[in-house]
């Protein structure tokens, strides 16, 4: 299992952006969060390699009202009994 951080700029707040995230994330299997920061959005998003892969293809394209400038992603390798924050849905924060 992977786990994901998102940081995405642009035309992203205000645009239903976090509920279309919230919506593909639970298609997919994928647990974490999206939460607005000052002029960006972060997304925490946890799951199968490739689910996960298509999560944040989704995510670079966005909701329709979106303009997503840029996306910087930091990848992490999830191990059983990790003592980071561990997810068991995909929430809006």
């Amino acid at each position: 299992m992977k786990r994901a951080k998102l940081t995405i700029k642009g035309k992203v707040q205000g645009v239903f952006f976090r509920e279309f995230a919230k919506q593909n994330a639970s298609k997919l299997g994928i647990i974490g969060y999206a939460k607005n920061l000052k002029n960006e959005l972060e997304i925490v998003a946890q799951g199968e390699e490739r689910k996960l892969e298509e999560f944040i293809k989704l995510c670079r394209r966005g909701p329709i009202f979106a303009n997503v400038e840029s996306i910087d992603i930091v990848y992490e390798e999830v191990k059983q009994g990790d003592d980071e924050e561990e997810y068991e849905y995909f929430d809006v924060r």
